[in-house]
């Protein structure tokens, strides 16, 4: 996005503020292999969920499962109360290997935790991850979360905040790595035709292909094999419209971000979490000057966002002012309307495998993950992997 900040400096920014964690080993390999270095344009960090007062929980750089243990216990602002509350339940979820019922809620696995444990820990961090709020998100994926990000290994539960555009993060690499091989890419190219061509053969825009992965959004692969249902093969219509169904029951939730500058604006680190309500809707702040970015230019963060967008971006700036001490002005506010699926209790996800040669990828695609960046390259190398 284009824009100016107020100041009338030119300014590049992202369609909304993205986040790494360390857990993300394929995603950080896939840029590997492109030929990004994650550790010159990644900022790599321990998990910090520190408010701006100091409080919350913060890890040090120890190895796993010792750095959690020490942020839980070192917790600001935390009674001895609240952190015997996150042990005792820590421990019950490790002995039950990270499982639970289907239908079980983040709020129901997190019924033994002290308000303000949930309050400033499980909320945000469910909210962050799974773009769902605690009341109606999965416990099962929430829990494989924090196995994967808090239990897994040294280093699995750093966040890696980007330091450079999201086009310069990975796209443009993995199209240059791309065409230097031979593939070809095509800007701009909308594809809008699918067809069946027997005996085993599909038609792009026209051109035959032996296989085809879709990777688009769920309502753009929904829309399209409809239209290649109408003259396909019975047995491939069937399962086409099988798939339209599932794919179409899936809900989605917003995430917004408001970017908003001050020329003396500056957090003591990187990234924040904000005590959120109704009325101050951002969860993390997020101090783009000390990310590559201009000095003074804020990024706030409401996941599960509901609010219009001019409310949403008034409600944000108060909240800079009464949480942070800032009068800002509003530059820009992005809101991504269909950002993630819900991520609630017994999802059925839509299948990766349609027909033969027709396969799908996605962050929503059947997976043990909700929508991340991690889960649609997982999905991508599956889809690609398969015979």
């Amino acid at each position: 996005l284009d824009t100016t900040l107020p100041d009338g400096t030119p300014l590049v920014l992202d369609n909304g503020q993205h986040i790494l964690i360390g857990a993300y080993t394929e995603t950080l390999r896939l840029m590997r292999l492109v030929g990004v270095v994650p550790e010159a344009t990644l900022q790599r960090l321990p998990l910090n969920l520190q408010f701006p007062d100091g409080s919350g929980l913060a890890l040090p750089r120890w190895p796993s499962p010792l750095d959690a243990l020490a942020g839980m216990l070192s917790a600001g602002g935390w009674t001895w109360a609240d952190k015997w509350s996150l042990l005792r339940a820590a421990t019950g979820w490790q002995r039950q290997r990270f499982a639970c019922a289907p239908q079980v809620t983040v709020a129901d696995l997190c019924a033994t935790l002290t308000p303000r444990v949930v309050h400033m820990l499980i909320e945000p961090l469910c909210v962050s991850a799974l773009n769902t709020p605690a009341a109606r998100a999965s416990g099962q994926v929430f829990l494989t979360v924090l196995r994967d990000s808090l239990f897994s290994g040294h280093g699995s539960s750093n966040l890696l905040l980007p330091r450079v555009d999201l086009s310069s993060l990975f796209p443009q690499a993995a199209a240059t790595w791309l065409r230097a091989r031979g593939g070809e890419v095509r800007l701009g190219a909308r594809v809008g035709q699918l067809q069946w061509q027997a005996p085993s053969r599909w038609q792009v825009q026209g051109e035959a292909f032996e296989r085809v992965l879709w990777a688009t959004a769920s309502s753009n692969a929904a829309s399209a094999l409809a239209q290649c249902a109408q003259a396909a093969p019975e047995s491939i219509a069937n399962a086409m419209h099988a798939w339209i169904d599932v794919a179409q029951a899936l809900h989605y939730e917003a995430i917004a971000t408001v970017y908003a500058w001050a020329p003396q604006a500056q957090l003591r680190q990187a990234m924040l979490s904000l005590h959120s309500s109704a009325t101050a809707p951002a969860q993390f702040v997020f101090d783009r000057g000390q990310l590559g970015g201009p000095a003074g230019l804020l990024a706030f963060v409401v996941s599960a966002s509901t609010a219009e967008r001019e409310t949403l971006q008034s409600q944000v700036l108060a909240q800079a002012r009464t949480q942070l001490g800032l009068e800002l002005q509003a530059v820009q506010t992005v809101v991504e309307k269909r950002a993630t699926f819900a991520c609630t209790p017994g999802l059925t996800r839509p299948a990766m495998a349609i027909a033969p040669g027709l396969l799908v990828c996605g962050d929503y695609v059947q997976g043990p993950y909700p929508a991340t960046l991690e889960g649609a390259v997982r999905s991508g190398w599956a889809a690609g992997s398969l015979p």
